[in-house]
């Protein structure tokens, strides 16, 4: 089936990371969502977004199987965005003031809006690129990234793609010449392998989408 064209305008709603760290003209830019299904529960103010999902948002991309989104009543958005079996879904968003990307990967990816904060559940792979460069790269059961701070996590477990649950992360050094000193910092990482939760699948609303 031809996937169906379900154009989305926020006008007061972020769903994805606005932080320093993200690229801010992102914030005024429309959502754009192409799936194969729409279901809107407006009681509930969640809408489900359904095969072959991918949305777009000024630099921002995801792709899944599977879209939730909702909104909570002092206007936070939260979404989580759940993979076909076999496969990963994915996130990329540019940094702001850079030639850098933040990527990532996992079975599920759940964005908490009044945290600022994404998570890669399991299988999970997060990529910091410069230009086309990977220059950062972990993989883990959980990888955390809070916009707000540029800080990550990485938790080991069952659901590591490691032998063992174990984590793993390739930092390339520093180049400074990438960027200013200011905006340009890399990512932090804190790299640990407790048990790891389960996701909390908070997803956001007010959609509307009409087939093209």
């Amino acid at each position: 089936m031809k996937p169906t064209l379900l154009p989305v305008v926020l006008a007061s709603c972020l769903l994805l990371p606005l932080a320093a760290s993200a690229e801010k003209a992102d914030r005024d830019k429309p959502m754009n969502v192409e799936a194969d299904a729409l279901r809107y529960d407006d009681l509930r103010q969640v809408s489900v977004f359904t095969g072959r999902v991918v949305l777009t948002k000024g630099t921002i991309l995801i792709r899944g199987a599977r879209l939730e989104v909702r909104q909570d009543p002092d206007g936070y958005q939260y979404g989580v965005v759940t993979a076909a079996p076999g496969t990963r879904a994915f996130y990329r968003q540019k940094r702001e003031g850079l030639d850098e990307w933040i990527e990532g990967e996992g079975k599920t990816i759940d964005y908490d809006g009044k945290a600022d904060r994404v998570k890669f559940i399991d299988n999970a792979e997060m990529r910091r690129l410069r230009g086309t460069q990977i220059a950062d790269e972990m993989t883990g059961s959980l990888i955390t990234y809070e916009n707000t701070t540029d800080v990550f996590t990485v938790d080991g477990g069952p659901a590591s793609p490691r032998p063992g649950g174990r984590v793993r992360a390739v930092l390339a050094p520093r180049d400074g010449a990438s960027a200013p000193a200011a905006a340009g910092s890399a990512p932090r990482a804190a790299v640990r392998n407790p048990q790891v939760p389960p996701a909390q699948l908070k997803p956001s609303p007010g959609l509307s989408g009409e087939p093209k």
